[in-house]
């Protein structure tokens, strides 16, 4: 056997084509540090319907295509084939599949699930693209075709506990909607906008029988939300997430923080300047420092004073056991709230009583967002990496790509 016969045997090999393809031909450009391989197809072979998989007659050879291969010795390696056609008596004349590639596709197989693995190791996308020597266009088409291999192979059974919540997206007032699965820390889908169409769209990524099954959402209390989740999986506990109760109550003890201070400011008093920190943070946190400082304001007389105890307070609530207990200090806390004329807490407190019933359910499935916000924080380093997405679908696909616990790989 001649030396070209065994480089194309061993090119064969390590491709894993055989019979009817096989290697016609390798090509070493050392200037250009590249490889070319050219397959070819064993004429006389019966072609194959890539619709219905019958074996038919060979119709003619579409254009030569060439795909992207792993690099050989650092050499870029390029395929080439003309792939030929099959004529179906059903389907017409169709261009037969490639066992190293996907269809359309302009990488093989092996080099596509090795830039998945690139492209999940890298800090960002264009780091990943350096590595691998392609352009942004087309790491993108890897992660699209990854995704949509991903979702069709997802396994949704058991689902019982999920999440929703919103990020954000553009500048302004642009968000997106998530769906999450809290047990497997995933993505499930994500929609363009913060709306009761939005949230509704982003169900339908589950069928009825997966809706069914769900025994609780954690979801904040904005009224769409919650009611997509009644409308959709009525069965299931809304349960109010607690962390967003905290941010409420946050919010609420910076905004009397705020009035208190510019009242103390227009008789001369500076009590309040540079406090604003030691509101609002875990004083298990502070410094020896803040710690000192935080226990001299809190001795003082200060209506901000009254509202962070408020909200240390109400963090009792989540300790209960029993629903009766839990409704009682509610009541109790929500009397002293109220004739504290502290205005921004008490419609925090309103608020709460409206949607009472929501937060006892944390009592019976004790779940929060806190894997939502972990996934919110990923995605937000996949929008800082990125400098922003001008196209929605792309977002979408990024997120799902690194998000979604997806089986990515084409092989």
């Amino acid at each position: 056997m001649s030396m070209d016969s065994e480089l194309q045997k061993h090119y064969a090999l390590l491709l894993g084509v055989s019979s009817p393809w096989g290697v016609t031909d390798v090509v070493l450009k050392l200037e250009a540090k590249q490889v070319e391989i050219e397959l070819g197809w064993l004429w006389g072979a019966a072609a194959q319907c890539p619709e219905c998989g019958r074996a038919c007659s060979v119709y003619d050879c579409a254009p030569e295509r060439t795909w992207r291969h792993l690099d050989t010795m650092q050499f870029t390696t390029i395929l080439r084939a003309r792939t030929p056609r099959a004529d179906c008596p059903e389907h017409g004349v169709k261009t037969m599949r490639v066992p190293w590639a996907a269809p359309g596709g302009r990488f093989t197989l092996l080099f596509e699930r090795f830039a998945i693995d690139v492209l999940r190791a890298s800090a960002s996308v264009s780091q990943a693209c350096g590595l691998l020597g392609i352009g942004w266009d087309a790491a993108q088409q890897i992660m699209e075709r990854a995704v949509h291999r991903g979702l069709d192979r997802r396994e949704l059974e058991g689902l019982r506990h999920l999440g929703m919540d919103e990020k954000s997206f553009k500048r302004g007032q642009s968000y997106i909607t998530l769906l999450t699965d809290l047990d497997q820390g995933r993505v499930l889908d994500v929609e363009e906008e913060r709306t009761r169409a939005a949230a509704q769209r982003v169900w339908w990524t589950l069928t009825p029988e997966q809706k069914q099954a769900v025994e609780a959402v954690a979801v904040d209390m904005w009224e769409p939300f919650v009611q997509t989740i009644r409308a959709e999986a009525p069965q299931a506990d809304i349960v109010h997430d607690r962390y967003h109760v905290s941010a409420y109550l946050n919010e609420a003890v910076d905004k009397v923080r705020r009035q208190e201070h510019q009242e103390l400011l227009a008789q001369g008093d500076e009590t309040l300047t540079g406090s604003r920190q030691l509101w609002l943070y875990n004083p298990e946190n502070f410094r020896p420092e803040q710690a000192a400082e935080f226990e001299r304001l809190k001795d003082l007389n200060l209506k901000v004073a009254r509202a962070w105890a408020a909200k240390e307070l109400f963090s009792k609530f989540w300790e209960y056991a029993s629903e009766g207990w839990a409704r009682r200090f509610f009541r109790d806390w929500f009397g002293w709230v109220s004739r504290s004329r502290l205005q921004p807490v008490v419609e925090v407190a309103h608020l709460l009583k409206r949607h009472l019933e929501n937060l006892l359910t944390y009592l019976k499935h004790h779940i929060t967002n806190a894997v939502t916000e972990g996934l919110n924080s990923k995605i937000q380093s996949l929008k800082s990496a990125a400098r922003g997405f001008r196209s929605f679908e792309n977002y979408r696909i990024r997120i799902l790509f690194f998000c979604g616990k997806l089986d990515l790989y084409p092989l």
